[in-house]
Parts: structure tokens; C-alpha cells; sequence
């Protein structure tokens, strides 16, 4: 990882460098060309208002060298209309002989006597051209300059950022390295280790504490898998040792047992069963998102529903709560709400249970209460959890299975809403489900 890191940055620089090192040479280049056409083109100037100066035509009035005395080192040529040479300084006699320089409305570079020259024109006032001819000799040689620095100090720069960046990510990829060994050897029997947090508070330290988060999580997540797996198997395997026990009864002492008394018993173990593994489905269904369906319900329905079905039993019930209310959901696994809620309060209430549904600011509050001993404070969040039963209720015949209210919290989860319990108005148990109304 550090190479591909260090490999990826100096390509990076790589590229940067060498688009600065062109955009700098051309800029250079175009600046070094612009000033010498400047100072060519003044001194052009002054060469033309010299001629044009009394005397500058020469002797003879026709433009002969009076203008370009003392240009000795100046390729410099006086062009008539004709394009004939009419003067000329003793440096382009000497460089040109008989060769007239172009005219031209704009500055051209060409090679004289083997040396690379900027020609420039200017009419004057009596049908003459004056030509200038200025060396660039030195502006190559500094381009030729910078070029051979660029060349040789673009590849040095290169060099020294790639072991700077390797250095660099070596020392701050160091910790990942580390963390990534020991999160590599965390396996499901060492999800209690933990990463080592380093005190940088740096995105190392954040980076650390995430993993560890994770693996609390993790942990969490196996601890009470484990144990949803263990009481799961206490579960199914209670009424299957009933079953066996009346039945190797039933076959040991056949004189004592009857057909009907065992057909009761396995009729009975065998109905709890089935509500086990149908809870055990359910709430494997809830966790791999069942409940996606979503249409319309009346709850105030479902509600009376139950109202009537615990009377039924002898129960009673208070429904005079109920008002009408409608959510979005699944009405299957809403009706398996409130039918656990109801149970849950039948099982535990000492002769009173009421139901109640009110809605209220964009939401519908579903309350069953009864009149039983109650939930303590501190149970109140483990009995919504799996195969927990409160001390009162550890007996089978009284306890159930310990699953309703963990489906009562993954539907209302399911269906967008929460479930709290809390004290009745009776000292009882009183749970409130809280879900979105229908829009």
C-alpha cells in the first residue's frame, strides 16, 4: 500500500512539474521575445527620426549613409521604392553584401551570417523603407539555458518529493499497518480485544475508534446471538422432554397411563411448540426485514377485535378508549401486535385489562394496560428482549415463551414506530406502541 501510495503522488507530481516546467518555459520564451521586439522596434524609432533630421539624407539628398554613421555594429538598410539598396551600415555590407532585407508590416526572424536576427521595417517620409536587423543570439542562449536547468532540475525536484512522500506515508501509514494486524487477528472467539486508540487525535485515533466501535458492536451482536441460540435450544427441547417423559411413562407402566391423558400432553407440548417455532420464524422474518408492506389499517378495528375476544374469556375489559385511527402497514403483523400485547396483559392482570387507541399529532398511540404486578424500572428494557421472562412469570404455564414482546418491538420497528412500557393506572404494566398515522 505505502508503494502504490508513493507511486500514485509522484505521478501526481510528475505531471504537475511538467506542464509548470512548459507553461514556464513558453512563458519565459514569449517574454524574452517581447521585450526584444520592443527595444528593437524603439530603437527602429530613433534610427528614423535620425535620418529624418537635416542631414540625415546625406550629402547628396538622396538618402546616402549622413543617417547611418557610426552604426558599425547595426545591421541596418535604407530601401527604395524600387526595392534597390540606396545606403546600408558597414555591418550589413558586410553581412549582406548585395542581399536586400525583407519588408515586412510585421517583426520575422531569420538566420544572417549564421547568427539568428529579428528584422523589422519603418517607411520614412520620401518613398524609403528603413530595415533593422537585431541579433537573438543571447535570448537563445538563455532559453538554451533555462531549458538544460528545467531539464535537469524538474527530475531532481521528482525525485526528492518521491522519497519525501515515501518517508512521509511510511511514518503515517505506520498505525494503519498496525491496526490492520490487529484487527486481522481478532477472530469470533477474540472479539473482546480491542485496537490500541493512539493519543494523536489525528484521523488514526478516529480510525481506531470506529474499529472498535465495530467490534463492540460485533460483540454485542455474537453475545447475544449466542444466547438467543442457547435459550432457543432450553426452549424446544422443554416440551420435547415432556413428550419423551410421558411417553417412556406411558410404555414402562402402560396399566397407569392412558391413551387420552398422553394424547392430551403431547397435544398440549406439541401446540407450544409449534408457537415457538412460529415466533422463532417471525422473528427471523422482522430481522431480515418483513413488514415492507404498506397499506392502509384500521387500528381502532384490530383493537376492538381483541376488546372482544379477551370478554369472551371472561376478561374484563376496558375498551372505551379506542378511537378511530388509521396507519400504514402490515395488518397481518399489526393484528400479531396487539394479540401479544393483549395476551401479555391477560397473562399478568389480576382481573382488569384496558385497551386503548388515541391519536395525536401526526401519530396513533396504542395502549394496553393491566392491573397486575408490573414491570420494575430496571426490567423495563430487557423484556422486550428475547426469551426473557420476569422472575413472576418463570413458570411455563404462566410465562409463555418469552418471544411476544420481542415481536411486539420488531414489528413496531418494522412499522416506523416504538414500544415503551411504563405503570399503569391501576400499579400494573402499562405498554405504549407509538406509530406514524396514515397520510
Amino acid at each position: 500500500m505505502r508503494g502504490r501510495t508513493t507511486l500514485g503522488a509522484t505521478v501526481v507530481v510528475a505531471v504537475a512539474l511538467a506542464i509548470g516546467a512548459v507553461s514556464f518555459y513558453g512563458i519565459l520564451s514569449g517574454s524574452i521575445h517581447s521585450a526584444t521586439e520592443r527595444s528593437a522596434e524603439q530603437r527602429l524609432d530613433e534610427l528614423a527620426e535620425r535620418l529624418d533630421q537635416p542631414g540625415g539624407r546625406g550629402p547628396d539628398g538622396a538618402g546616402g549613409l549622413g543617417g547611418l554613421a557610426g552604426l558599425d555594429d547595426e545591421i541596418v538598410q535604407i530601401i527604395a521604392d524600387d526595392g534597390s539598396v540606396r545606403a546600408a551600415s558597414e555591418e550589413a555590407r558586410d553581412a549582406l553584401s548585395s542581399t536586400v532585407l525583407p519588408v515586412t508590416d510585421d517583426a520575422i526572424t531569420m538566420t544572417i551570417d549564421d547568427e539568428p536576427m529579428l528584422v523589422l521595417s519603418d517607411d520614412l517620409d520620401d518613398d524609403r523603407t528603413l530595415v533593422l536587423a537585431v541579433s537573438v543570439e543571447n535570448d537563445a542562449e538563455t532559453l538554451s539555458t533555462v531549458a538544460v536547468l528545467l531539464t535537469v532540475a524538474v527530475p531532481l525536484l521528482l525525485l526528492l518529493v518521491a522519497v519525501t512522500t515515501w518517508l512521509v506515508t511510511g511514518r503515517a501509514l505506520r498505525p494503519v499497518s498496525r491496526i490492520r494486524e490487529e484487527v486481522d487477528g481478532i477472530t469470533a472467539e477474540r472479539l473482546h480485544h480491542r485496537v490500541a486508540v493512539p493519543d494523536s487525535a489525528d484521523e488514526i485515533a478516529a480510525l481506531a475508534s470506529t474499529m472498535n466501535g465495530m467490534l463492540d458492536r460485533l460483540d454485542a451482536s455474537a453475545t447475544a446471538q449466542r444466547r438467543f441460540v442457547s435459550d432457543a435450544s432450553h426452549e424446544l427441547r422443554s416440551p420435547l422432554a415432556v413428550i419423551r417423559q410421558h411417553a417412556e411413562l406411558a410404555q414402562a407402566h402402560p396399566s397407569t397411563t392412558s391413551i387420552g391423558e398422553l394424547a392430551e400432553v403431547v397435544s398440549d407440548e406439541g401446540l407450544r411448540l409449534q408457537g415457538i417455532v412460529e415466533s422463532l420464524l417471525l422473528l427471523a422474518r422482522l430481522d431480515e426485514g418483513a413488514g415492507s408492506v404498506h397499506e392502509p389499517v384500521d387500528l381502532d378495528d384490530i383493537a376492538l377485535g381483541e376488546v372482544r375476544r379477551l370478554r369472551s374469556s371472561g376478561m374484563e375489559v376496558d375498551g372505551s378508549g379506542i378511537r378511530a385511527a388509521r396507519v400504514e402497514g402490515d395488518p397481518r403483523l399489526l393484528g400479531q401486535l396487539l394479540r401479544n400485547l393483549a395476551d401479555n396483559a391477560a397473562r399478568h392482570a389480576q382481573g382488569c385489562v384496558a385497551i386503548a387507541v388515541a391519536p395525536a399529532d401526526g401519530y396513533v398511540f396504542v395502549t394496553v394496560e393491566d392491573d397486575g404486578a408490573g414491570v420494575p424500572v430496571d426490567e423495563r428494557e430487557r423484556v422486550f428482549e428475547r426469551f426473557v421472562r420476569l422472575d413472576e412469570a418463570r413458570s411455563r404455564d404462566a410465562g409463555g415463551s418469552g418471544l411476544g414482546l420481542a415481536i411486539v418491538r420488531g414489528i413496531a420497528a418494522a412499522s416506523g414506530g416504538t414500544v415503551a412500557v411504563d405503570d399503569s393506572r391501576w400499579g400494573g404494566a402499562r405498554f405504549v406502541v407509538t406509530l406514524p398515522l396514515a397520510r
